[in-house]
């Protein structure tokens, strides 16, 4: 599933060449994605112009005028790309919206658990509640012990509710905890200022450089311009089992946690 650095990643490429068009037509090719398409809604967008296009965690959120947001969730699998307005639809496409001049946008999604909607923003109940933003200045030492006060929860687990902080998925919690010298099974209790202090400095440093290489790509995760990222090349921990830790050479372990792997050096984490 695309996290935070890949979705961000998006928002800077539809950011830059979708602000200021219009959009002129949608075709919605197939509206049983994850929640189903409103296509009166979606269709309302013809004649709006993308005045910005922001985001909130994973989500991708573009201002088209009057209050009215344009929420996209790539779920998954799925993919937004900016083709030529002519290029023929391709496999699994679902959503086209053409613009006056920026081309076709097209959502592309295998496996269909991708949504987006039309609505007011404070209508918008998939990013209610959530956290603040995991790469926001306010996340600091000080600001993480107050989120994660009264909980027992490991960490990692507590890193990936989004209503605790919102925007770190599972490859950034292990690389975040790595970077930190914390074990994805801490207890929060057990926490130190001193590793808060730490997980706060690496989420910054991670999610920074995540960003700057445009992403993580594996197998789904390509940006609007077709391109992949590149911190797939440096990842510390993640998908790396049995490999040496890139640090101290100690092989990296792998354990089952919360419904997902979690990815340790049992050398440099503790």
């Amino acid at each position: 599933m695309p996290e935070l650095p890949e979705v961000e990643t998006i928002r800077r490429g539809l950011e830059r060449r979708l602000c200021g068009a219009r959009v002129t037509r949608v075709e919605i090719r197939e509206p049983r994605l994850r929640r189903r398409v409103d296509e009166a809604a979606l269709r309302a967008l013809v004649g709006r112009r993308v005045e910005a296009v922001g985001r909130r965690a994973k989500y991708l959120l573009a201002d088209v005028g009057e209050g009215l947001c344009w929420l996209m969730h790539l779920g998954m699998s799925g993919r937004l790309l900016l083709v030529p307005s002519g290029e023929p639809p391709g496999e699994h496409e679902h959503v086209r919206v053409e613009f006056d001049r920026a081309g076709s946008l097209r959502y592309r999604d295998p496996r269909r658990f991708g949504w987006m909607r039309v609505a007011r923003v404070e209508e918008l109940d998939e990013i209610a509640g959530l956290g603040p933003e995991a790469l926001g200045a306010e996340i600091g030492g000080a600001a993480l012990r107050a989120l994660l006060r009264g909980t027992r929860r490991d960490i990692k687990a507590a890193l990936l509710d989004q209503r605790v902080i919102a925007g770190i998925g599972n490859i950034y919690a292990n690389e975040i905890l790595f970077r930190a010298g914390v074990r994805p099974t801490r207890r929060c209790p057990r926490l130190s200022g001193a590793d808060l202090d730490r997980i706060a400095r690496a989420t910054a440093a991670v999610l920074g450089e995540a960003v700057a290489r445009r992403g993580t790509s594996f197998s789904d995760y390509f940006d609007s311009d077709g391109l992949p990222g590149t911190f797939q090349d440096v990842l510390a921990v993640f998908d790396r089992r049995g490999e040496p830790c890139r640090r101290c050479a100690t092989p990296i372990k792998r354990r089952a946690q919360g419904g997902r792997s979690s990815f340790y050096c049992p050398c440099c984490q503790r």
